[in-house]
């Protein structure tokens, strides 16, 4: 009808490997959205189990494509290319999103609004039962500019669950694809550039998603791989650059400083040439990068077993204690479910935003 706006689509864009565990309340929570119209595009990244199976289960409601194993980044790539929307949402195959999290997403912007604002949202981890989900608030959930969103972000050693973000089409295409040489904050490398290519967030805090915390599987967990160690810090040079290209400053200098010593314990002493291209980059920020300390609870480790058992001890200790946490809420979620369908995600509620 003549006069009537044509509401833009958004597509749900589901990057899978080896999902079988979760993928159908993702998809589920995808197709939950408030906000129509919507297109969900699930690329099956050569999963060995029923992720496949399972998303085709849901029909011609979800676009499905298996190819060979190449990587998440690989992957969403592909999912980008036959989306059609004027909006993308990027979402892992074990989050959820608030059933209202598009359209309270849409209805932030104004009139006038360029097509280059990044809308973000709230997000709350947690392991099985959503509404256990605990908002953690953070300086970076707020409108900001580029540069102050990355300034804050490497500073304060802080991150945005990928799935926060809703990219317009326009902001997606000025920022270009996926780096498929990343195996690790391939993520973080990514909305770094469409950070960068953007006018700024804005931020809408009434809505979210959740996020699956699944440990030491996880791809962002990064344990000894050097594969995901040399990602690792390939990205950190690359949001390094993005930061300093926009702004370059003794703030920014500082900035990137503290962001390449809060991460140079990941290196030590296990990779000596990583360690020597921190020092290089820190170098060439004024500055120098200090021997990973052991907070006080492990220090006393290394004198009696030595500094590797000690650090093996203060990056285990809080992972079995996630796992023994993750196993404690699994039963309590499948005696809570129990004969139950298929629960969806709630609206984030009063508890969860405080």
């Amino acid at each position: 009808m003549e006069g009537v706006a044509v509401k833009p689509l958004v597509s749900i864009v589901i990057p899978a490997y080896n999902a079988e565990r979760t993928i159908a309340h993702t998809i589920q929570s995808a197709l939950a959205q408030t906000w129509q119209p919507t297109e969900i595009i699930v690329v099956d990244d050569g999963s060995t189990d029923s992720t496949a199976e399972l998303a085709r289960r849901f029909g011609p409601r979800v676009k499905m494509v298996s190819t060979e194993n190449q990587g998440l980044s690989a992957a969403v790539n592909l999912a980008y290319g036959m989306s059609h929307g004027d909006y993308i949402q990027e979402l892992d195959s074990d989050d959820l999103l608030a059933p209202d999290k598009i359209e309270r997403q849409l209805a932030a912007l104004r009139e006038g609004d360029s097509k280059r604002i990044l809308l973000s949202s709230p997000w709350a981890p947690f392991y099985y039962r959503t509404r256990h989900a605990q908002l953690i608030r953070n300086s970076l959930w707020q409108d900001l500019s580029p540069a102050e969103w990355m300034l804050r972000k490497m500073s304060e050693n802080l991150h945005m669950q990928n799935a926060t973000w809703l990219v317009s089409r326009e902001l997606a295409e000025a920022a270009g694809p996926w780096d498929t040489r990343l195996h690790y904050d391939q993520d973080g490398e990514y909305y770094a550039r469409v950070l960068q290519a953007s006018e700024g967030t804005r931020f809408v805090p009434e809505t979210g998603i959740f996020y699956r915390a699944t440990g030491m599987g996880s791809i962002s967990y990064i344990g000894t791989s050097n594969k995901k160690k040399d990602s690792l810090l390939l990205s950190m040079e690359l949001q390094i650059q993005y930061l300093r290209s926009i702004e370059e400053s003794e703030r920014v200098r500082k900035a990137c400083l503290i962001y390449l010593q809060n991460w140079y314990g990941s290196f030590c002493p296990e990779r000596p040439d990583l360690m020597a291209e921190m020092q290089r980059l820190a170098a060439e920020l004024q500055g120098h990068l200090e021997e990973p300390r052991l907070r006080s609870k492990y220090a006393w480790m290394k004198p009696v077993f030595g500094s590797g058992t000690a650090k093996w001890a203060q990056m285990a200790v809080p992972q079995i204690k996630a796992s023994c946490l993750r196993s404690l809420d699994k039963a309590m979620y499948r005696l809570e479910t129990r004969g139950a369908p298929l629960a969806m995600p709630p609206a984030m509620d009063a508890g969860q935003r405080d």
